[in-house]
C-alpha cells in the first residue's frame, strides 16, 4: 500500500511523521508507531481518568502543554491539523531518547508515561507497531508495494537492540530501526 492509497487522515499521519522524524533526526518508524498508537485527530480532546486531556493528532497531554506554554504554544496549536503537532511530538520523543535512561523503546514510550507499569504496556505495543512501520518504510524505499502496515507480520525484521547511554546515541539512518522483545 502506498501513501496515496491510504485514507486522508492516515496520509497526513504518514507524511507528517516521516517529515518530523527527519527534521528531528529520529527513526521514522518510531514516530509513525507513536502516531498510530495515539490515533488522534485534529481538534480532538480526550478526557483521561486523572482529569487531564489528550489533545489533537498526537494526543499531547494537557500537563505537557504547561511546559510548552513557555514557548507560546497553546492547546489550539497542538489541536490543529497539519504537521505542526507531529513536529512537537517528534521534538518531545527526541528529548526522551536523548535525555532519559533505559533502552530506546522505554525512552520512546516515555512519550506516554514514565510510570514503569504504563510505560511497559505502551512500549510493547510501540515495538510491534515500529517494526511493522519499519518494514513498510523499507518496502517503500525499494519501490515495492507491500501489504498495508496493519497486517505486516511484526516478526519480519526482528533484531537485537541494546541499551545505549544517552550521550552516545546516534541516528545514522533516521528511517527506521528494528525491534526485539529480548
Amino acid at each position: 500500500m502506498f501513501v496515496a492509497d491510504m485514507p486522508p487522515h492516515v496520509q497526513e499521519r504518514v507524511i507528517c511523521s516521516v517529515q518530523a522524524a527527519y527534521r528531528y533526526q529520529i527513526p521514522a518508524n518510531i514516530v509513525l508507531a507513536v502516531a498510530e498508537k495515539e490515533d488522534g485527530r485534529p481538534g480532538q480532546w480526550v478526557k483521561n481518568k486523572n482529569g487531564t486531556f489528550d489533545v489533537g493528532s498526537m494526543q499531547a497531554n494537557t500537563l505537557y502543554l504547561k511546559d510548552l506554554a513557555k514557548y507560546g504554544i497553546t492547546a489550539d496549536d497542538v489541536a490543529q491539523g497539519g504537521c505542526y503537532p507531529y513536529d512537537l511530538a517528534a521534538w518531545r520523543i527526541r528529548s526522551h531518547i536523548v535525555k532519559d535512561s533505559g533502552d530506546i523503546w522505554t525512552r520512546a514510550a516515555n512519550y506516554h508515561s514514565r510510570t514503569p507499569k504504563y510505560n511497559a504496556i505502551y512500549r510493547e505495543d510501540l515495538m510491534r507497531k515500529a517494526d511493522k512501520w519499519g518494514a513498510w518504510l523499507m518496502w517503500q524505499q525499494q519501490g515495492q508495494a507491500p501489504q498495508t502496515p496493519a497486517v505486516l507480520d511484526h516478526r519480519s525484521t526482528i533484531a537485537k537492540t541494546k541499551t545505549v547511554p544517552s550521550k552516545s546515541l546516534t541516528f545514522d539512518n533516521p528511517r527506521s530501526i528494528t525491534v526485539s522483545s529480548q
